[in-house]
Order: C-alpha cells, then structure tokens, then sequence
C-alpha cells in the first residue's frame, strides 16, 4: 500500500506512518490554497492518528476550521495472497468558517 500526503483529488489528505503535523501542515495548505473543506482519511491503527491530525488542525494551527462531517466504513482489501479481510476506515471532513 502506497501512502500518500495527496490524490488526485487536491482537498484530500491521506493519513499514513509519517508525523502527524506533516498531515496538519498538508491540510493547512490546502485551505491556503483555497480550499473550501478538506477531507482526512485514514484506514485501521491510523484511524486515531487522523483524528489527531484534525484536532490539531482545529486546536493549533487554524481555530476557525471546524469537522463538518464525520464518515466512517469498513472497506474489503485483498492481500497478495488473495485473502480478503475487512478494514475500517474514517473520512474526517474539515471546513474553514468565514
């Protein structure tokens, strides 16, 4: 599994094994640039690391965003030995008030 700090969509951060405040700083720039909500993601152990990420964001660095919506799932990944196993998933959305 490849990590990520974006995709190809420009408003989505995905959470791996990096820093947490290399994520912070990548949603922070995200609103800087313009964006007007951006989306943590995060699979599995990471899950906690994303909310940390958001509050941070929330908390540190931008006291006007705010979590707009909080998603969660359970997402079906096939390993390369072709097991499949469920994996569960958070989408933390955040928007910028003003």
């Amino acid at each position: 599994m490849t990590e990520e700090i974006q995709h190809k969509q420009d408003n989505v951060v995905f959470v791996g094994k990096k820093y947490a405040k290399e994520y912070m700083w990548a949603v922070v720039t995200q609103f800087h640039q313009g964006a007007k909500e951006v989306i943590v993601k995060a699979r599995g152990k990471l899950i906690s690391k994303a909310v940390d990420v958001s509050e941070g964001v929330k908390n540190k660095f931008m006291p006007d965003a705010k979590i707009k919506d909080v998603r969660i799932t359970t997402e079906k990944l096939t390993s390369e030995d072709g097991t499949k196993t469920n994996v569960s998933a958070i989408e933390i959305v955040l928007i910028k008030e003003n």
